[in-house]
């Protein structure tokens, strides 16, 4: 089951003709994706400072449908797509009502902020995410008669 939160477009979030600054985008979906790893019980302030792990984005591909203006509410639906060893594959869907405003494709890679390099997911944060991502389609089908 994908994780959705909701976020308001505040003002300091638009330009001077009230719609959405797109870099505002990119702080709210940080915000999003800590959420979602509090939904699951991670707590980032934890993994950062005491077991001294990152969650950089290495890649991301975003495309804007519409912009969202001062005051709409932004529905964020966060997929995990793939748990690789150290990566996390998510797609990110932003609506205001039924409107898709910005889609979003990302990797996110567990890092050591020790010494920067990849990281084993540990166990808590891959069930976490594991549990959020969708059934395979194959899965969900019902066997033929």
């Amino acid at each position: 089951m994908p994780f959705t939160t909701s976020k308001r477009m505040r003002f300091g979030d638009c330009d001077l003709t009230g719609i959405a600054y797109h870099p505002a985008y990119l702080s709210m979906l940080v915000d999003v994706n800590e959420e979602m790893f509090q939904s699951f019980g991670v707590e980032w302030k934890e993994l950062m400072e005491v077991r001294r792990l990152g969650l950089p984005s290495v890649t991301m591909h975003i495309e804007f449908k519409k912009p969202a203006v001062y005051g709409d509410i932004l529905t964020f639906t966060v997929t995990p797509k793939k748990v690789g060893r150290a990566s996390l594959d998510l797609w990110t869907v932003v609506k205001v009502g039924e409107d898709v405003i910005w889609t979003i494709e990302q990797r996110i890679v567990m890092t050591s902020t020790v010494d920067h390099k990849s990281h084993p997911w540990p166990d808590d944060c891959r069930a976490g995410l594991e549990a959020l991502m969708e059934p395979a389609a194959e899965a969900a089908a019902e066997p033929a008669a």
